[in-house]
């Protein structure tokens, strides 16, 4: 990986939220202190479902998902939904059945988690398993953005995804309503910016880490959900097109990939380096 060491341009922002999804399109845990590591957040999106065929599944097929909570105490998930028992987890799997997956276009690889795989498929009323990728899975970030050693692990495509307050609240003000910033599932949220301030940055220093801010985050519809029930709408993506559209995809937060791994904490000044 890069050096984590750079001098720094200015002081733009501070670290406000931090959050993980340990189980991709399913309930988020926000933090205080959280170890970046070279996929992205410790236990982000580690967990995945998939269908029969392998394919991944998330909240664009499946609105129940957005019902799901997720605890986490002395190395283990609770995850809970209504009209279920809880289901526990560990946070992580070093042995089971390994299957084929995809993301996307990636095909890689996953634990099967057979116990979970039951409570999910009666969550959804269909077939699902769950799959968690082990520590040496390797799923390279595409080379277009990205250097040769940079992975992640179930994210859409990117270690980090990077939103700041103030592009939310630009986005609140025109849209009308209240809207919560979980709808976009972002694992970092800066504080102290001009509106979609982060669009300019290419590398930014957190704390003693560099991270290379690579690409604008195109959205899908997931945003339009509620994240309480799951239940759709045109909004945001409808007012975002309106005024973030480019190339006929809508943009909103960066895609970002860590230098070097540590930790990173509310209320880190986020610095601006390039």
């Amino acid at each position: 990986m890069r050096s984590c060491y750079a001098p720094a341009r200015s002081v733009k922002a501070r670290v406000s939220t931090l959050s993980v999804h340990p189980v991709k399109s399913c309930g988020g845990l926000q933090l205080a202190r959280a170890r970046v590591e070279r996929r992205g957040l410790a236990g982000d999106r580690r967990f995945m479902l998939v269908d029969d065929e392998g394919r991944f599944v998330t909240q664009r097929e499946e609105a129940a998902l957005a019902r799901t909570r997720v605890a986490r105490a002395d190395g283990r998930l609770t995850i809970t939904a209504p009209g279920l028992r809880p289901l526990e987890l560990p946070e992580s799997l070093a042995a089971g059945t390994r299957i084929a997956v995809q993301v996307w276009g990636d095909r890689t690889e996953g634990l099967l988690v057979p116990e979970a795989s039951t409570w999910f498929s009666g969550l959804v009323g269909r077939s699902l398993r769950l799959v968690y990728m082990p520590s040496d899975v390797r799923r390279a970030v595409d080379p277009t953005y990205a250097a040769p050693d940079d992975i992640v692990g179930f994210a859409d495509g990117f270690p980090l995804l990077l939103i700041s307050q103030a592009s939310l609240d630009s986005l609140v003000a025109r849209v009308g309503q209240p809207l919560e910033m979980r709808r976009f599932r972002p694992n970092v949220v800066v504080a102290g910016t001009e509106p979609h301030a982060e669009d300019g940055w290419r590398r930014i220093r957190i704390g003693a880490l560099t991270l290379r801010v690579v690409k604008p985050c195109s959205r899908c519809a997931i945003p339009t959900r509620d994240p309480d029930t799951g239940e759709a709408g045109k909004e945001p993506l409808a007012t975002l097109a309106s005024y973030r559209k480019v190339d006929g995809k809508v943009m909103f937060g960066m895609n970002v990939i860590p230098d070097c791994e540590g930790e990173i904490a509310v209320g880190d000044e986020v610095e601006v380096l390039a």
